[in-house]
């Protein structure tokens, strides 16, 4: 019995001490540490529904994330608290003793587990070797499919991939207009551009008696509001002062930031003060050619308002 108990002490000392070699290999990029929170990945997929699955046998190099526990134990399940010795030795002499466990409650997306109950126990099966668990399962639906290596950012960076994806498909934009890099670095912003399409192609139907195509509105949109813009701001370098973010990110913000202050302000909020009033309070450059941009962008509008208005 003492053995038993010894064996367990040791287990757990052994998986602690590979968890801290873990933190330090992984000192210069800390996400490649951490196990998935689970509504964090919630936030960033937004599923529309789930489906109990009932009890599976499921790999458990496929069980990334975790609940609520997700900062007890790295990416590999390993425990990163001393707290968490007793209860984790009390599991690991239960697989000792060959003593049957309850299955453990898993919630699964995109393709990948993340425990709702049994962290403990998906930590000692992990750093025993096991292969299998069983566990009740809950599936949420998900477009995308998530690799057992992936850290929170690079989720995200395959959402807006999929996003990206769709609105190319949906408005055939790239064989429309030659664009291939309208890039953004958040989600839901494809949705935003559609939308503008759609604000653009009413503008345009005020000027004709009858319906103009979308498709025809996206190419008017793009020679005559969007591409402009995105041109100035890559030839000026706008982006520059908005670090980790793209062309794409800063047309978006500023017409944003334009909207917002011709409603507090009144309509004869020019652009060009959207764009200097923008980039004063969230640029990382308060002066420069920032001024310059603006103007060049109000120009811009002013030589195309017929068309856009």
């Amino acid at each position: 019995m003492n053995d038993i108990h010894q064996q367990a002490s040791e287990d757990f000392s052994k998986a602690r001490g590979k968890a801290l070699f873990s933190r330090i290999q992984h000192f210069m990029d800390v996400d490649k540490d951490n196990l998935l929170s689970f509504n964090d990945v919630k936030e960033i997929l937004r599923p529309k529904n789930e489906t109990y699955r009932g009890m599976q046998t499921i790999s458990v190099d496929l069980i990334v994330g975790s609940e609520g526990r997700y900062r007890d134990f790295n990416k590999y399940f390993l425990p990163r608290a001393e707290h968490l010795r007793s209860r984790w030795e009390r599991v690991d002499v239960a697989r000792l003793k060959d003593i049957i466990l309850p299955p453990i409650q898993l919630y699964e997306i995109g393709g990948v587990y993340f425990v709702r109950d049994g962290n403990h126990r998906v930590s000692v099966a992990r750093s025993q070797g096991t292969e299998f668990i069983d566990a009740e399962v809950t599936s949420l639906s998900s477009e995308i499919t998530i690799s057992p290596s992936m850290t929170k950012d690079e989720l995200k960076v395959s959402l807006i991939a999929y996003e990206k994806k769709i609105f190319y498909e949906k408005t055939k934009f790239g064989e429309l207009t030659g664009c291939k890099d309208m890039d953004f670095s958040a989600a839901g912003q494809y949705d935003v551009i559609y939308n503008h399409i759609l604000v653009h192609k009413y503008y345009l139907n005020q000027q004709v008696s009858g319906e103009i195509p979308f498709l025809e509105s996206l190419v008017s949109w793009y020679n005559n509001v969007y591409s402009p813009i995105i041109k100035i701001i890559r030839e000026e370098h706008l982006y520059l002062h908005f670090p980790g973010r793209t062309p794409s990110d800063l047309y978006v913000w500023i017409v944003k930031h334009w909207d917002f202050l011709k409603k507090k302000y009144g309509g004869g909020f020019s652009v060009s003060e959207a764009a200097r009033d923008f980039s004063q309070k969230y640029g990382t450059t308060r002066k420069g050619s920032l001024t310059f941009i603006a103007h060049l962008i109000d120009h811009v509008f002013n030589r195309l308002s017929e068309k856009q208005r």
